[in-house]
């Protein structure tokens, strides 16, 4: 009687020992954490870009119009020009490009510079293949001396005093022509131009006679 007893008392051991094995199961293995990221880097924008800024190349300009108040008229001359050189000559001491006709008689004709846009502004004066004069109509060049356009009479005689010469203007009322001599001794004249109100309107430095052409080549 005690024996089928004791069988089911063992079942039920050995049944209580199986479920307790089945619940102590092992705790789930933890995944390894990930492996760190590897850094990322930004990759330097491409450019065509030099590393130095580099100013736009420029051409060069053979002449370029003087600086204001600069002082390149002479009695004798311009710059490395003077008067009497031959026309070729002349070219030659200005370095650049001169833009005229040659008169083909030995006449009277002008060469101007490239940069020169208003005739009366700028021109040489040659006769008989020689350079004889130069004409200023602009406010920048400065005449041997220091007289301008835009002076009156008045700061003109001051400015050479005991050397101008007045005469009246061919064509204008009250205007004049006021003329002054090398205190070098030198041939060269310079002759101021005003207007009626006696304001400087343009002047001209060269060798008599060509310096007196009231109407220049005209």
């Amino acid at each position: 009687m005690f024996a089928p007893i004791r069988a089911a008392a063992l079942t039920v051991l050995l049944l209580s020992l199986g479920l307790s094995a089945c619940q102590r199961e092992a705790a789930p293995a933890q995944s390894a954490p990930a492996a760190d990221a590897a850094p990322t880097i930004n990759p330097a924008p491409i450019t065509d870009q030099p590393a130095e800024n580099v100013p736009p190349a420029t051409a060069p300009v053979s002449n370029p119009p003087p600086a204001a108040d600069t002082t390149l008229a002479r009695f004798d001359g311009y710059g490395d020009m003077r008067f009497g050189m031959t026309a070729e000559d002349a070219k030659k001491a200005w370095g650049g490009e001169l833009k005229g006709q040659a008169a083909t008689d030995g006449g009277c004709y002008y060469l101007r510079p490239i940069w020169v846009t208003e005739p009366r502004a700028f021109g040489f004066m040659f006769e008989a293949g020689k350079l004889v004069r130069l004409d200023v109509g602009n406010d920048k060049e400065t005449a041997p001396g220091g007289g301008k356009r835009g002076m009156s009479a008045d700061e003109i005689r001051k400015l050479y005093a005991g050397r101008v010469e007045e005469q009246g203007h061919k064509y204008v009322q009250g205007a004049k022509y006021l003329r002054v001599a090398d205190n070098g001794g030198g041939s060269g004249v310079l002759v101021f131009e005003t207007d009626a109100t006696g304001k400087v309107v343009a002047w001209r430095v060269g060798v008599p006679p060509q310096v007196d052409y009231v109407e220049g080549c005209g």
